[in-house]
């Protein structure tokens, strides 16, 4: 590099602060106003997938980013419209995911490289026998809609009765050896649920094709940069819970290709944006705000310990991870934790602030319990005082 060039460089690199960063994620993410028109498939798109292991929280999370949406506008657009598509995401958890974006997320998702095998040697499959399930999952599936049980039928007669081997643990029980692959088949576009038959969940072909791996990873770096940036290749690389070195050598491709550009950001240092994307909000965040479980904010905003500053690190993250509590955001930082009881159309909501709030937050949490009642078609009534249920219950 010239010293023309270092000096330009040294000139135009710009410096942002915490408030900067999380005011412009506060804005991108709907949470300081929600968007007007907005569909659920514009919201889940906004927010880089909701998600859905527990569906009436992604249904919150999307309903509360939208002005006016409820629960059953989410269920229409998943199970009715099919412009929302649920099926395995980022870390190899449930979300809702655009179904126009599909394409790109399978791409990505499916070329992300793997760690260590978790599994014992006796219950491990070989290459050759991965792709077997894979290509049998997506033929027993399209143009079907399959409980897991009719599904391990179709994938055993398909392969042989290896894939059928009860070798895998599961909840109090074992499952057959194919399961361990349920999740690569949703980022091969192979999979997705369907509608729940009674309470048993159902699964279905989508579909759809991948983009090829190189274009669909760099895209998904910008998508996650402009939602969240700046960030650093280690906070991707957590978000997405994939390897640091391999996140390393994406950025440094598409910082060399000028996709993205580097930024001074607080603790972080050296972080990164989408080249360009450098204009940030000059006022802080400001308001109210109640988030479901595993909320998408909450998972992906890093550095993790300015958004759950002093003790809501302790009180509000689970070990050290996001999402297992419901968080409660005073002016865009979690200050509390909330939790839900439905009784028909009653919403008892329990929120338990780290520090006292005052009359005018009072009345602003009032308000936002009531978006939660109408969100989730109900009657929401607030009691403030302590959350007494542990993570994730």
């Amino acid at each position: 590099m010239t010293s023309r060039a270092r000096a330009t460089r040294a000139r135009t690199t710009v410096t942002v602060s915490w408030p900067e960063a999380n005011a412009r994620r506060v804005a991108r993410q709907h949470l300081d106003s929600p968007a007007r028109g907005a569909s659920p498939a514009d919201v889940v798109g906004a927010m880089l997938g909701a998600h859905a292991q527990v569906l009436s929280a992604a249904e919150l999370s999307v309903g509360l980013r939208g002005r006016g949406l409820t629960r059953t506008d989410v269920r229409t657009a998943l199970w009715t419209g099919r412009s929302l598509v649920k099926t395995f995401g980022p870390r190899g958890t449930v979300h809702l995911l655009p179904a126009v974006d599909l394409p790109l997320w399978t791409g990505a998702l499916s070329a992300v490289p793997t760690g260590p095998n978790p599994f014992p040697k006796d219950a491990r499959m070989s290459p050759e026998q991965v792709e077997a399930v894979v290509a049998a999952i997506g033929e027993a599936l399209t143009g079907a809609e399959l409980t897991v049980d009719e599904l391990s039928d179709e994938v055993v007669a398909r392969t042989g009765p290896w894939a059928g081997d009860l070798v895998m643990p599961g909840f109090q029980t074992m499952w057959p050896r194919w399961r361990q692959v349920l999740h690569l088949a949703g980022h091969r576009g192979a999979l997705a649920y369907a509608p729940n038959r009674g309470r048993r969940a159902t699964y279905t072909n989508p579909g759809c094709t991948p983009l090829p791996g190189a274009e669909a990873q760099a895209a998904l770096v910008e998508r996650y940069l402009y939602a969240y940036g700046p960030a650093t290749p280690a906070h991707f690389a957590r978000w997405l819970a994939a390897p640091k070195r391999w996140a390393d050598r994406l950025f440094a491709s598409l910082a060399a290709s000028g996709a993205i550009e580097e930024v001074a950001f607080e603790e972080a240092g050296a972080a990164w944006v989408v080249a360009g994307d450098t204009d940030f909000p000059a006022d802080p965040v400001r308001g109210v705000r109640l988030l479901p479980y595993f909320d998408a904010f909450a998972i992906a905003s890093q550095p993790r310990e300015r958004l759950f500053p002093g003790r809501a690190f302790e009180r509000a993250l689970g070990g050290g991870q996001a999402g297992n509590y419901p968080v409660l955001l005073v002016d865009g930082t979690v200050a509390g934790v909330w939790h839900q009881r439905r009784s028909g159309k009653r919403i008892a909501v329990t929120v338990e602030p780290l520090e006292p709030l005052p009359a005018p937050r009072l009345r602003a949490l009032e308000d936002e319990v009531e978006r939660v009642g109408a969100v989730l078609e109900g009657k929401a009534e607030l009691t403030v005082g302590a959350v007494s249920v542990g993570p994730h219950a």
